[in-house]
């Protein structure tokens, strides 16, 4: 029995799991992907040379990189544009099991191919408590006269620090003594 003792007390203990962090908290998940997207847009012409425009859009998202916080994506956007003043949208990323991923998007006036940014600003599910920012260029495809637009996504790239979600207790449903 000492001997088995002295046994148990030399031998390292096994590491501990990895977690999706290190001691200081949540790592950051970098991230590059492809993002195609269609939808429509309302224009409003203010004057010579301003031009306003509401859009909604929608499409598929999908991330690379051996840390990136999910692998695809539906995407959700809706915004206003200003030639004059600049872009300002919300979008939402909704995963394959229905958690979803928020930011908000800012452009320049310049329009396509200027560079919009995103920064997360919270989520659902295990994307709740994100936090992270990205960037992309916008390349239209198609845009008629009816409105409609088709287009992609260009030099998306990011990074992104998810909180690890607080555990859910257990339900005290059958147990002993637990009340109606």
């Amino acid at each position: 029995m000492p001997l088995l003792l002295v046994l148990v007390a030399c031998t390292p203990s096994p590491p501990p799991p990895a977690a999706s962090g290190g001691a200081d908290g949540p790592r950051e998940r970098h991230f590059t992907g492809t993002w195609s997207i269609t939808g429509n847009r309302q224009t409003l012409d203010m004057g010579p040379d301003h031009r306003a425009e509401i859009f909604r859009l929608g499409g598929s998202l999908m991330l690379a990189g051996d840390s990136r916080p999910g692998l695809a994506f539906r995407s959700d956007i809706i915004g206003l544009r200003d030639n004059q003043s600049g872009m300002q949208a919300r979008s939402v990323w909704t995963d394959e099991r229905g958690d979803q991923v928020f930011s908000e998007l800012r452009g320049g006036a310049g329009g396509p191919g200027q560079p919009i940014e995103g920064r997360f600003v919270g989520g659902t599910g295990r994307y709740a408590g994100v936090s992270g920012q990205y960037t992309f260029k916008w390349r239209a495809l198609v845009e008629s006269e009816d409105g409609s637009v088709s287009g992609r996504v260009v030099d998306l790239e990011g990074w992104a620090r998810i909180d690890a979600p607080a555990e859910t207790p257990p339900s005290s449903q059958g147990a002993i003594g637990a009340r109606p």
